[in-house]
């Protein structure tokens, strides 16, 4: 097993699987270990790129992503799980429920949409990360991440993010954003059929409210929890956050 992963919380409780955003590592779910740790058995892994996961030989894509997910159950000898990712995590988890739904309990996707932003975009990122390194956007990251009046209130929690972003993977970074500019799941939310709660931040500029609307009014189970926060919101408000993963996993069907 190449994909970096850590196991927390009692190994008799159900499993949860955590999946983070692009340029993060599994150290952004601190905030969520307590609370989920008590309940789960919490699974966080770093996807291709990332941390210590290396990048397959073939070009990334969103399928890849996922595939890994399956690869980490089956290797923990997990039939199913509970799912919980944000932003390139929650798209995951999009297609975790489109085609793994059998290994799938229930999920929980934050701050994503069926598509996220436009393939142009996607590229001209990637081209600018080969080029010019991830100093540039990791120091640009603030603003797409969090509201002014959080990042000038604790600069304590955006410094760390910022500074993990910088020193990270340029060659993967810009290869999940390969993988994100073809990742396109508008068509196929209908056959989402995993019970899911959508959680979009009140004033994202990445993954809008109104991407949340459309996954919850195409997709046959799903619901809208809207939060005040921008895309990181599980750092953002982390209370919140805890008390709707928890409080949705944990609902009888």
């Amino acid at each position: 097993m190449d994909i970096e992963y850590r196991l927390d919380g009692p190994a008799d409780a159900p499993l949860l699987v955590l999946s983070n955003s692009l340029g993060t590592a599994f150290e952004m779910w601190r905030p969520q270990l307590p609370a989920l740790s008590e309940r789960f058995r919490v699974l966080r892994y770093n996807p291709r790129g990332h941390g210590t996961t290396p990048l397959p030989t073939a070009p990334l894509r969103l399928d890849t992503l996922g595939n890994d997910v399956i690869a980490l159950l089956d290797h923990l000898d997990a039939p199913v799980a509970h799912f919980c990712g944000i932003s390139m995590g929650g798209l995951t988890g999009l297609w975790l429920n489109r085609y793994h739904p059998q290994r799938i309990g229930r999920l929980v996707v934050a701050n994503t949409a069926a598509r996220i932003g436009s393939a142009e975009g996607w590229q001209q990122r990637a081209q600018q990360v080969r080029e010019r390194g991830l100093a540039p956007i990791a120091a640009a990251s603030p603003a797409r991440w969090f509201s002014e009046a959080f990042v000038q209130r604790h600069p304590e929690q955006v410094a760390p993010l910022v500074a993990a972003l910088a020193a990270g993977n340029p060659q993967g970074y810009a290869a999940c954003c390969d993988a994100l500019a073809q990742a396109d799941l508008r068509a196929e939310t209908a056959a989402m059929s995993r019970p899911m709660r959508v959680i979009a931040g009140e004033w994202d500029p990445v993954t809008t409210v109104a991407d949340a609307e459309f996954l919850v009014a195409n997709a046959p189970h799903a619901e809208l929890q809207r939060l005040p926060a921008s895309h990181i919101s599980n750092i953002a408000c982390p209370e919140l956050f805890n008390r709707s993963v928890v409080g949705f996993l944990t609902e009888k069907e």
